[in-house]
Formats: C-alpha cells, structure tokens, sequence
C-alpha cells in the first residue's frame, strides 16, 4: 500500500479533511473527504477507449446514500438492501453533474465516471458539499482532463448576517439559503431556495459563498501540486486527406448556401415553423451532394449549423433582435387559464409561447402525507409534493414511455421548492397537496412553466397561498468566441438559444422576492456582474408573468371545489389519545368502518377528520365526540343495555345492567335505581339490547366507574 496522503482546514467551524491512498486504488483517482463526521469516498474512471461516432460528452455522475451512514436499517419490512437511488440520491448527483461538467472539453469521448458513496452522516454537515470536494479532488489528482478546482458549499442568510454551511436550524429560519459552486469569484453552478428573499439579499449571500470556497480552492491547488498526475491531452482524431479535401468543400457549399438562405431562418413564427423552415433550407443543401457522400453531407450540415449559431448571436449585439424577431427583454405570447379539467380538486394552463403546462391538485387527508426514507435520523414527511411529467409528444417525437428519470425528478424538486414559501401552515390549511404538472408542448422551459401552472391550480383549488409564484429563465449570448468581456443577458430563452457557451438561470418568486434558483452553464464561470444583471432582468419579467396570472385568477378561491374531502380538526386531551385509539386500534378502526372517513391524530391531541361526505363527517364527529366526552354526574344519557350483572357469590341472583353510554365508556344500573318500587329480577325491567334512559349519579374518581338510575328520571 502507498502513503496516505492527508489534507487537513478548518472550514466553517468544522474540520475538513481529504485523504488519498486509503481506499479504491484500481480507479484513476480516489479519495475520502470528511466533514465533521460526514464522509464520503470519491472515485473517478476513464475508460481507455474513445467511443467512435458519439456526438456527445459520455459523463456519468453517479450518488449513492447507505443507511449504514447513519447506523440505519431500511423502514421497509420487506426491502432492507438500498435499491434504486432515491429523488434526494439523485438530486444529490445531478447538483454535483451541474457542477463539475462545465470544466470539461465537451469534445472528449471517453466514458467518464464519478461515483460519491456516502459512507457517514452527520446531520449538521450536509454530504452533497462533502460529495462535490470530493469529486473536484479525484478529477484534480486523475490523469483525466479537466479544468478546475471548483468546489461547493450552502449559505444560510437572514436580518443581514450569513452563515456558511448552516446547522438544520439555520436552513429552516433563514430568508434564502443558496448553494454556490464555483471559482476564482466566478459562479459555476446555484441551487436555492428562499422565502421570498429580495434580489440584494440573494445576491450578497451568492457573493460570501464565493468569498468563503477560496480556503477550499486554494486547498485542492495545493493537493494537485503535491500528488496530481500529468492530464491526458484530449486527442482528435487526424482526418485523412481525402476527407479534409472533402470537408473543406462541403464548407464552402455551406457558406454559399447559408448567404442565399440563411435570413430565412430568422423571423417571427413558433417552433414548429421554424424547424420546419430549417429542415427545408438545410435539405435544399444536402441534394447538393450525392446521396452516397456521407462525409460531405456529415460536414455540410455541421457548418451549417455553426453558422446558424453564429448569425444569431450577431443579431442579438448588431441588432438587438432574437431568432424570432423578439428583443432581449422580451417575453413570448403568455396565455393563462384554470378549471379546465372537471372532477379534479383544481387546475391551472400555462403557456409561453410553445411551451405549455398542465398543472392538476389533488387534496387529501393529513395521512397521506409522503414519508421518505433517508439517512436522516428522523424520516422526513412532507405534506406537499410536486410531480412533473415530460411525454415525448411535447417535443414531438415518439418515443418509448418509461419512469421519471433525473430531468423529471429535478424539475419537480425546482418547482416544489418553489412554492413552498407560499403554502399556508397546516394549521391553516391540514391538507397533504400533491400537484402535477402534465408539459404538453415544451420550447423552452417547462419547468418554470409548471411553476406558473401550479399557482394557477392552487389558486383554482382554494388553497390559500400567500401569494402566487412566477418562475423565468435566462439566457447568455457572448459577442466574441473565447471573452466574456461582451455579453447580452436574453430573458425568456427557447431551445435554439441554449447552444454551446449559453446558461440557463431560473429565477422563480412571488412579487416581493425570490423562492427558488436553479443555474446551469456550459462555460467556465458566471461573474457576479452577469448575476446582478440577471435579477434586474428576471424581476422585471417575473412581474409580467404575475400580472397575466393575476388577471386569469385574482386570489385563491373562498371555497374547495366540491370534489374536494372536507377536513375537520377537534382537540382532545392527549392522556385521550389512547381511548380513541383503543386497545389494538379497535375503537378508531370501528369509526373508520362505520363511517369511512379517515381519522388522524397528532402527539398534540389534535383529531384531524377527513370526509368526502358531509353525512359521513357528521356521523364521525359524533362519534369521536362520544368517545372523548367526559361523563358527569347529572347528565341525562339514552344507552343500551349490553349485559345483565349476577352476584358473583350466588349466580342465579342479578344485581344490575351495563349500559354502554358512549363508544367506550360504559355505566352500571343498580338493581335498586331500576324503578321505584321493588324489583325480584333485572330483566323483569330490561333486558339486554334494550335502550334506556338514564342519569348518571356518580362518577368514582379512582377507578372510573359510573353509577347510573333509571329510576330517578321515571318522574319526570
């Protein structure tokens, strides 16, 4: 075994440490990081072969959580053995992705491959900053090219102060909380979300993030001097002369062709128009060559598009206008609606442009709340939960339908995290939400789309948000190929103008700030004037969307719609909680049985009743009322007698009747407070089915029973 190598600051509080040569040596490169008492192993692999004829970067990023992390067995009865990654795995994974991808050469075609595999877990040191430190080393170390040091970490903001990466409790009372990945003051990758936050807030707590990562970068400089390997120069493959000859024509076709057609592509009209423009204009250039010449039709086509990309971006700085002839600022066609889909509990359309959201609430009882499994000591229960759904149809392609995969999951959690800020407590409102949004037609940003859908539903669900929430992405366009000197910030950006060298930032809020970020880019940094500029921007376009969603629906409903169960909240004493229960759950499922409503109870003695039928809430009602009533003696009860009393020394003498008062409490008749005169036997007067009325005279403090007459009620 080589030495191990160890690495070692104090950051934020806590140490961090980084040690080679410990673990996983058949990989290129392998680490373990340790943050408090979170760590995670890192690995790095490049295969040796390139894989011909690929047309993209083959980077795989892979998350993986054990329970065993937090000394926890899975709460599955019948899986213990983690199996597919979970939504937080795979979020975890995609925020490292986001991270380190853009300081890759897209051009490289080897299979690339990062596996983070959480080994411990402290709750107050989160394993994703961990994760990412870890991944930026091994690629720091590796042979494998690659253009860092980055790292990650998550600030905490709220009243002025910022708190580098935050307890739990910092997370949950903060006004934003961010995670920044960068660079040299540069911002590669965000991931937020606030409550509300203004735009000078959320932009200070970006800035300290980026000022606090310096340790850690400056770190991972040094570890790359001390113990990094000579990176491997990406190749290209040499092109045989023929095929330079070939590919150098094929250009100039395309040039000539382009200069004749190019200003076709540009102009007003949706996507479809303007694919179908293109498809016509590019087939027009590929008959320009037998249809045997794969290699001049490959490069043509190619150019093509290079110039296509290139004549965009010089409308946008010589002329101010887009690829379909909008200004920077400008936003595409907005149409808003809701209550389009009968018998749901709310929905809401959405539509910019080509892009369009369905977004559909459902409303249910407390107890169908999600429940997550997770390395958390506590399991984590949420009682809203957005689900995004992406068909091929909405890009109009046929293709096999499977499960969600990472995009779905992601664009969900964007849209979930959100609206969060706006939901009402569950004191308000004790409703488990669940909304889903259904993309029926994407160009360019679904997700924010689905975000501007969901509070139309909401709204059309009654559910009384604080306010409705917008949500706008941006683009870049740089005048020059390798500056960023001169750049142009597009509000409102579609497919064509995320390209090589774009962004896409999502900005999501209500009117008075930010809820939710999410950033993604494909170069190597975005300076904090870039980010300064994008909030201007995003703001300005974010009112402009509240107001078209104001118009369609002002306010939140006053009422449900009629499908919607009703929920109805008692407060019993919680040394009741059991008695409602009953031994083995059998007075609760008795109520749950006659009624079929459904019953939840808190630790706080709060009883919530969920029912679609207003008789069935009724019923239930009395029932739970019933069972949690205190008997008193003076009160006046009708029962029924459900078993006649003996004399325990001489069987055949009966004494009195059991009458069953309430669902759980039962009191006795004696045979003497039967009736006013004499009685030889009970069931001369009752028998046992028989409903009797009668007045309790003593309640025995100790043990609880109840004395019961009939006899003193028979004149009145």
């Amino acid at each position: 075994m080589t030495d191990i190598k160890r690495y070692e600051i104090n950051w934020g509080n806590r140490p961090l440490v980084i040690e080679f040569n410990r673990l996983a040596g058949q990989a290129n490169a392998a680490c373990t990081v340790r943050y408090g008492d979170t760590m995670i192993l890192a690995t790095a692999v490049m295969s040796d072969n390139i894989r011909e004829g690929l047309s993209y970067f083959p980077l795989m990023v892979e998350y993986k959580e054990n329970m065993y992390a937090a000394g926890k067995i899975s709460g599955s009865r019948f899986i213990k053995r983690e199996g597919r990654p979970s939504d937080d795995s795979v979020l975890s994974g995609r925020l490292i992705d986001r991270s380190i991808r853009p300081l890759f050469d897209e051009r490289i075609r080897n299979d690339i491959q990062i596996v983070v595999t959480v080994l411990s877990y402290d709750e107050n040191s989160d394993s994703d900053i961990a994760g990412l430190i870890g991944a930026a080393a091994v690629l720091m170390v590796s042979n494998i090219p690659w253009q860092g040091p980055l790292a990650g970490c998550i600030v905490a903001g709220k009243a002025g102060e910022y708190f580098l990466n935050p307890t739990s409790e910092q997370l949950d009372t903060s006004d934003i909380n961010v995670f920044v990945s960068g660079r040299n003051m540069e911002t590669v990758m965000l991931e937020a979300d606030g409550r509300e936050a203004s735009e000078d807030v959320t932009f200070k707590a970006i800035e300290y993030g980026l000022q606090q990562l310096q340790p850690v970068i400056e770190l991972l400089q040094t570890i790359q001097k001390d113990i990094g390997k000579a990176k491997i120069a990406v190749t290209l493959p040499e092109l045989p002369a023929e095929v330079v000859t070939l590919k150098q024509a094929a250009e100039q076709k395309a040039d000539a062709h382009f200069k004749a057609e190019g200003a076709n592509l540009f102009g007003k009209g949706n996507k479809r128009e303007r694919h179908h423009r293109f498809s016509v204009i590019n087939k027009a250039l590929l008959e320009q060559f037998p249809v045997d010449d794969a290699v001049s039709r490959k490069y043509a086509g190619l150019h093509f598009e290079e110039l296509f990309q290139n004549e965009m971006v010089r409308r946008i700085f010589a002329e101010g206008k887009r690829v379909d002839d909008r200004g920077l600022d400008e936003i595409r066609p907005l149409a808003t609606s809701v209550g389009l889909v009968p018998r749901v509990h709310g929905s809401g359309m959405f539509q910019r442009g080509d892009t369009q959201v369905l977004s559909i609430v459902t409303l249910s009882s407390p107890s169908n709340e999600q429940i997550f499994d997770t390395m958390r000591l506590n399991d984590e229960k949420r009682r809203y939960f957005h689900h995004y759904n992406f068909p091929p149809f909405s890009v109009g392609e046929a293709q096999p339908m499977r499960g969600p995969g990472r995009r779905e999951i992601g664009h969900g959690a964007l849209a979930e995290k959100a609206l969060l800020a706006v939901l009402p407590p569950k004191e308000q409102f004790p409703y488990t939400i669940r909304v889903v949004s259904e993309v029926l037609s994407s160009n360019g940003s679904s997700s924010q789309g689905s975000i501007c859908g969901s509070s139309l539903s909401l709204m059309d669900a009654g559910v009384p948000i604080k306010q409705p929430v917008a949500g706008i992405a941006l683009g870049i366009a740089f005048k020059a190929p390798n500056s960023k000197a001169e750049y142009k910030i597009l509000t409102d950006i579609q497919d064509v103008e995320d390209y090589d060298r774009s962004m896409d930032f999502k900005v999501a809020g209500t009117s008075t700030g930010i809820t939710a970020i999410q950033l993604d880019i494909k170069f190597d940094g975005l300076t904090l004037a870039m980010v300064q500029a994008v909030f201007v921007k995003a703001k300005q376009a974010r009112q402009t969307l509240l107001a078209n969603m104001q118009a369609t629906l002002a306010a939140p409903r006053k009422e449900l719609s009629q499908f919607a169960p009703r929920i109805e909240i008692l407060q019993i004493e919680v040394e009741q909680i059991g008695e409602l229960i009953g031994p083995g759950g059998k007075v609760i499922n008795k109520i749950i049985d006659e009624t079929g409503v459904a019953i939840d109870i808190e630790d706080d003695g709060k009883v919530y009743v969920t029912a679609a039928d207003p008789g069935a809430m009724k019923k239930a009602l009395e029932l739970i009322k019933g069972v949690v009533k205190k008997v008193v003696p003076g009160e006046i009860y009708t029962g029924t007698v459900i078993k006649i009393i003996a004399d325990r020394n001489n069987p055949s003498k009966q004494i009195g009747a059991i009458v069953s008062l309430t669902p759980n409490q039962d009191g006795m008749i004696h045979i003497s407070q039967l009736a006013n005169e004499r009685v030889e036997k009970v069931t001369d007067v009752v028998k046992e089915g028989d409903e009797v009325k009668v007045k309790v005279l003593e309640v025995d403090r100790v043990n609880g029973k109840i004395s019961l007459s009939r006899k003193a009620l028979l004149n009145r």
